[in-house]
């Protein structure tokens, strides 16, 4: 899941797209979603397989992130998350319960090239192999993303998205997989929310790796660009039935207000070039927008990279939880700093404005100025209040949060984005990365104790949701 963007660095510059807008009531002309409507849920690998040194699995960099002193909130760990490395079983049997179509979760690289690059490890893929077999069983569509943050530490050693040569690894890492998994497996999501993985993991270093460094932003932006067109082409040149997309963190990018506006709306501005548009304009136009020179100077983009970078997608995957609120900070280098939300603002448990319009917003920016692609939200979904407790069972916060951003959803389709999809983020509390297991986001509670799986209150509302596709009006 995507955490609030903080701070970056670069000049903060005034380019369009990012508008001052109030929250607004989202009145859909109808409630029903049409039956072809896929409801899943999503998940990642690192979040709840555990089973960190089990069938030849290489380390991630969150492996080793995980261990430095201090940096996860609670001390905790991922070494056994959910187990749902032993257990998916369970997990696969829980979402055909909820009578959902889909389950978006990711492949670790580490297991299927320990190293991230050199041999194949045949045990790593023969565990993907039973999970799709185990999603197909149950007439469940499984959608596998390839890159959700947890790069091979080996990788990292050599430089890591910095180096061009992590692109290509990633290449040969996504055409091993469709080699092993292409005939079953046919729906690929290619990168989850690169730009917080760019700018939390390179830039403000609480996230894997836990780099502190301003000049890794051009080149990680660009590699992780590159990689993903480079997979794309070797998952298409593997297999010619695929449906292929990529995920990204996309947020509406506001100024804060008072006397500062006008110039707050210049550090929105440049927030929303280095956190939206350095993905989508790549991706649908061929181009990086003008924030981004500076940072991509020195050679890092090479002749022809622009057209392998603008490769067809089958689907964008939309992420979405909160906007971003912006004020221009001349005492620091980036000139950008986070701003609080509207005074009154219904905040979430990070302390982000819940806006189900600013989800409205991203889907009608991608519908207006990209060519208006097949769109499926593939993370949304709330947390309980931050602490070591047990789950909220009775999760009414939640069915509201998750009603409302439908709401929003069907505005955007009667609007013209043909959004096709809904993955609730997520299925089982587990490890929420620096949080711990302090952050809570499931339809189903998960005992670290006992293993112990607890449908919510959510997990039946969604289930009736899915079977019928008429949203309610209430809670």
């Amino acid at each position: 899941m995507v955490l609030g963007a903080g701070a970056l660095g670069g000049a903060a510059v005034g380019l369009s797209g990012c508008e001052a807008r109030l929250e607004t009531e989202l009145n859909p002309k109808s409630r029903q979603f049409p039956k072809d409507f896929v409801w899943g849920v999503a998940s990642a690998a690192f979040q709840t397989e555990g089973a960190l040194d089990v069938d030849g699995r290489g380390p991630s960099v969150w492996d080793v992130f995980e261990k430095k002193p201090g940096v996860i909130v609670d001390g905790s760990d991922a070494s056994v998350a959910t187990d749902s490395y032993r257990r998916y079983a369970e997990d696969v049997d829980l979402i055909a319960g909820a009578g959902l179509d889909a389950y978006r979760f990711s492949i670790a690289w580490s297991r299927v090239l320990p190293t991230g690059e050199g041999a194949i490890n045949p045990a790593g893929l023969d565990h993907y192999s039973r999970m799709v077999d185990a999603q197909l069983a149950k007439g469940i569509i499984p959608y596998a993303t390839l890159f959700h943050w947890d790069l091979p530490q080996a990788l990292q050693d050599k430089g890591g998205w910095k180096s061009r040569d992590t692109a290509l690894r990633f290449a040969d890492y996504a055409h091993a997989v469709v080699d092993r998994l292409g005939d079953r497996l046919k729906r690929y999501i290619i990168l989850n929310e690169a730009a917080v993985h760019a700018v939390f993991g390179h830039v403000l270093g609480e996230q894997a790796p836990g780099l502190k460094d301003i000049n890794l932003l051009g080149p990680v932006i660009h590699h992780m660009n590159l990689a993903q067109g480079l997979a794309i082409q070797a998952l298409r040149a593997g297999r010619g039935d695929l449906s292929v997309g990529t995920t990204m963190a996309l947020q509406p990018c506001r100024p804060a207000g008072g006397g500062m506006a006008f110039w707050n709306r210049l550090a929105s501005d440049g927030l929303d070039s280095l956190w939206n548009r350095a993905w989508l304009d790549p991706l649908f136009k061929g181009v990086y927008p003008k924030a981004l020179e500076d940072f991509l100077k020195g050679g890092v983009v090479h002749d022809g990279d622009m057209a392998t970078i603008r490769q067809p997608v089958d689907f964008l995957g939309v992420n979405y939880y909160a906007p971003a609120y912006v004020r221009l900070d001349l005492s620091s280098a980036s000139h950008i700093a986070p701003a609080k939300p509207p005074k009154g603002a219904e905040l979430d448990a990070f302390g982000r404005h819940i806006d189900p319009s600013g989800l409205f917003e991203v889907l009608d920016r991608v519908r207006r100025d990209y060519g208006n692609p097949p769109v499926l939200i593939t993370e949304n979904g709330c947390s309980d209040p931050f602490g070591r407790g047990p789950a909220i069972i009775e999760d009414t916060f939640r069915i509201r949060y998750l009603r409302r951003h439908l709401e929003a959803v069907l505005a955007a389709r009667e609007a013209g984005s043909p959004v096709g999809g809904y993955f609730c983020w997520t299925l089982l509390d587990n490890f929420e990365w620096d949080l711990g297991y302090t952050s809570k986001f499931g339809l189903v509670a998960h005992d670290r104790a006992t293993g112990t799986r607890t449908p919510k209150a959510s997990y039946a509302w969604l289930k009736a949701l899915a079977e019928n596709g008429a949203l309610p009006s209430s809670p």
